[in-house]
């Protein structure tokens, strides 16, 4: 049979104009936004992949179920739909929903992190990290040595150092480990899957020292995909069968349903442990919302319900991930130095190596996101030196382990079209490196500060 190109599993059914911004209008925008993408206006950006993260369309199918929500404030038979989907896929007992992920995050943390703990991981990503650091917690990044080398080719680059991870507890003790998180996929890392293989190991740690194991879910169904190519006996499983899997080696999970779960907004905390959830129910009602909804919808559950088993169909992930590899082929064969092998949701430019000539403390990452703005409208995000750097006691800033921009796919959002302009931009912006300059904050907030810094060229 003839090499054919994977099409996108669907058709459009309705669209929405993009803007088209001139470059004196982007120009104009950037300096308005202080040189931070997220200070951007959505009808100022051409093609927007700052996130992956309820940005998609859904399907049908979704907006039919949203039309059948039950929005009753206790019991509605909206969340009993969405519970039975979580716990056929999950097998945890306990499902709380949540208006996202990072809110899952906060309850779960709140109720069992203390000053003074280690939450280790492959790799926290922001809002994770944030959340365990507000209760003075220290949140410590334990992926394998290749995990934080760009061009390392590796099947599973998320996986967690079993050997970093066993020195942690026996340094640290038992009792100021409240948990081990693993993040499938590795975010942070560039979209790196883990492998069952290595979630076993980390589950047979737990075991032997006692400790919960809790996976950061949000992209379950692509890490399964990966697993389903890359690893040993497993390519007659499907995604399910694999997604079950992994669910089964972990005690819990915190799940953005706005990247897997194929919908715009949501997210829920599922637990094993009757204890811990009732606590965790409590702060929800405090904070979120009464547990039968979450501060979520009856629509939300139902979109919620119907994403999480479209998101495991073969057809949906082949094209998903192919989509992904794509974009990275073309800009790799091109000469731009990216994150290797391309992730699951995402291309990762590699923005240490394109620009030597920026120390971490001028943040390479910002200033090439920047750029591919301002020369094409493309609208992407820094996960480097402004995300991830420490500050340090002098007054300067420990730079982050990689200086990287992703550019975070949608689903079902855009084109081969799309992504072709997307290549384009970024190969010319790469012609023309030697050229960009750094940037420094001139004003930033103590917690997740790239959301609002304002920024400066050097």
């Amino acid at each position: 049979m003839p090499h054919r190109s994977i099409i996108e599993p669907f058709r459009i059914k309705s669209v929405q104009s993009i803007d088209l911004p001139t470059v004196e209008e982007r120009e104009k925008a950037l300096r308005r936004a202080g040189y931070n993408l997220f200070g951007l206006h959505a009808d100022e950006v051409i093609i927007d992949l700052l996130t992956d993260s309820g940005t998609g369309a859904m399907s049908a199918k979704q907006w039919a179920g949203m039309m059948i929500g039950d929005e009753s404030y206790a019991g509605a038979r909206s969340f009993y739909r969405f519970e039975k989907a979580v716990k056929e896929i999950t097998g945890y007992t306990e499902v709380i929903p949540t208006h996202q992920g990072r809110a899952a995050e906060r309850i779960l943390f709140a109720n069992s992190v203390s000053e003074g703990d280690v939450v280790p991981s492959n790799t926290h990503f922001d809002t994770t990290r944030a959340n365990v650091e507000y209760q003075g917690a220290e949140a410590r990044d334990l992926v394998i040595a290749e995990g934080t080398d760009p061009s390392a080719l590796l099947p599973f680059k998320g996986n967690v150092d079993i050997a970093a991870l066993r020195a942690t507890i026996e340094e640290v003790g038992v009792d100021r480990i409240p948990m081990v998180m693993v993040t499938v996929t590795n975010n942070s890392g560039g979209g790196q899957p883990v492998s069952l293989a290595n979630l076993r190991e980390v589950r047979r740690i737990c075991n032997e020292f006692g400790l919960p194991l809790i996976l950061d879910a949000c992209r379950f169904a692509e890490n399964a995909w990966f697993i389903k190519l890359r690893e040993e006996g497993y390519t007659d499983r499907t995604p399910r069968e694999i997604a079950q899997e992994m669910f089964a080696l972990a005690d819990g999970c915190t799940m953005s349903a706005k990247k897997d779960g194929l919908a715009n907004i949501g997210g829920f905390l599922a637990l094993n442990d009757g204890e811990l959830a009732a606590k965790c129910r409590n702060l929800l009602i405090l904070t979120e919302g009464f547990p039968t909804y979450g501060g979520l919808a009856g629509y939300d559950l139902e979109a919620i319900a119907v994403g999480l088993n479209e998101v495991l169909d073969e057809n949906y992930l082949r094209y998903r991930i192919r989509s992904t590899e794509y974009l990275a082929e073309k800009v790799y064969d091109a000469g731009v130095p990216i994150v290797r092998p391309a992730g699951g949701h995402a291309v990762y430019l590699d923005a240490k190596t394109l620009l030597p000539h920026i120390p971490p403390g001028q943040y390479p990452a910002q200033a090439l996101a920047v750029e591919l703005y301002r020369n094409g409208g493309v609208r992407g995000v820094e996960i480097g030196s402004v995300m991830f750097g420490r500050p340090l006691p002098d007054g300067s800033e420990s730079p982050a382990a990689m200086e990287l921009v992703r550019l975070a796919i949608p689903r079902r959002t855009y084109t081969q079209s799309h992504i072709d302009f997307v290549a384009e931009v970024v190969i010319d912006v790469a012609m023309d490196a030697g050229e960009i300059g750094g940037y420094r904050i001139v004003e930033q907030a103590p917690w997740l500060r790239h959301f609002t810094a304002r920024f400066e060229p050097t």
